[in-house]
């Protein structure tokens, strides 16, 4: 952006500083008369208790930062006597740091799923490339601003070294999250998306042709959010850029790119040794399907592996599979939407 777009941004930002959240304390949360989470738990089901799990005194401390934390933000309140009680599970972040998540496996599974359908991750990805002008946008403890119904609170019930919780707002970890908050976004942005706005859960983007346009675009989207009451994160939202990740995906005006990182984990993973790394390294290249050529082709040996069992059905035609794989990988072509009226050439190949 040139100095005056850059001008021009920052205005509009500061006219909108109230739709940012910069601590807990300036987020109110959706109204539940907008969107809650409920369980729907089964009329069958049986409550679970689980047992305390022990943890080491470090990991205790860990955990009772945490829990000041949620009660600082009024995200959880103290309970007695619930019927379902799940354990926490610290698990590794990066830069050494630990996430404190609740084992809500059984409640899961006493829950129908929602079948509310999320949007199709290559079209919307399609539809965001070869725009002119991104912006990226972060809701605030997205999940968080959604409260949970109160017939449900005490049923996200948790255990600690220190006391029962149970969340007032939608933790993560609960079955049917990601369908409550594409719920909230679709019904937001509603006659948006499409258009200028695509939203997958918790990535959102807003889109344009030019500078001009954007601006009354994001004014558009700001509206929106400040009706609704949802707050972002400006510490993790990016405004009027020309390129930017997407759902794992690098996006921008010349087309869609495969994302480095993506890139670099197969780059690096080793033949597999079991049938669950093998699944995993297919899972990895599937995701990549679109930039490698006859992809069909050259993941049948993988598959054919996977039901040999593992290890025992990794084969040579496997590990050429992988190494052509990996080459066409180092330099991945740029997929672009087709130009409006230009010719259309289309390639067909037929495999036995």
């Amino acid at each position: 952006m040139t100095q005056e777009e850059t001008q021009g941004m920052q205005k509009i930002l500061r006219q909108n500083h109230d739709i940012f959240a910069w601590a807990h304390s300036d987020m109110k949360g959706i109204h539940p008369s907008i969107a809650s989470h409920r369980l729907n738990i089964f009329l069958t089901a049986r409550p679970v208790r689980q047992r305390i799990r022990r943890f080491h005194p470090d990991r205790q401390r860990i955990i009772r930062n945490e829990i000041d934390k949620l009660l600082e933000a009024g995200f959880i309140r103290e309970v007695s006597y619930p019927d379902w009680l799940a354990n926490v599970v610290i698990v590794p972040k990066k830069e050494g740091k630990w996430r404190v998540c609740v084992d809500y496996t059984n409640l899961n599974n006493a829950c129908p799923k929602d079948s509310f359908p999320l949007p199709r991750i290559d079209q919307i990805v399609d539809s965001t490339s070869g725009q002119g002008m991104l912006s990226f946008l972060d809701a605030f403890s997205g999940y968080h601003q959604i409260p949970m119904s109160p017939d449900d609170e005490e049923k996200t019930a948790f255990i600690t070294p220190h006391g029962l919780y149970c969340y007032k707002v939608m933790p993560f970890g609960l079955k049917n999250a990601g369908a409550t908050y594409q719920r909230l976004m679709t019904k937001i942005f509603k006659p948006l998306i499409g258009h200028t706005v695509e939203a997958y859960i918790d990535d959102i983007v807003v889109k344009s042709k030019t500078r001009e346009q954007h601006d009354l675009h994001l004014q558009e989207v700001f509206h929106l959010l400040r009706r609704y009451g949802m707050k972002l994160n400006p510490s993790k939202c990016a405004f009027g850029v020309s390129a930017g990740k997407f759902l794992g995906f690098m996006v921008s005006q010349r087309g869609i790119e495969v994302s480095p990182d993506q890139v670099k984990a197969v780059m690096e993973t080793p033949p597999p040794r079991n049938k669950k790394e093998l699944q995993r390294l297919t899972g990895k290249l599937v995701a990549l399907g679109r930039f490698i050529a006859r992809f069909t082709d050259e993941l049948r040996p993988f598959f054919l592996a996977i039901r040999k069992a593992g290890t025992h059905g990794w084969t040579d035609n496997c590990q050429n599979a992988l190494e052509r794989i990996k080459h066409c990988l180092m330099h991945p072509p740029i997929l672009s939407s087709p130009i409006p009226k230009e010719k259309l050439y289309m390639y067909l190949a037929v495999s036995e």
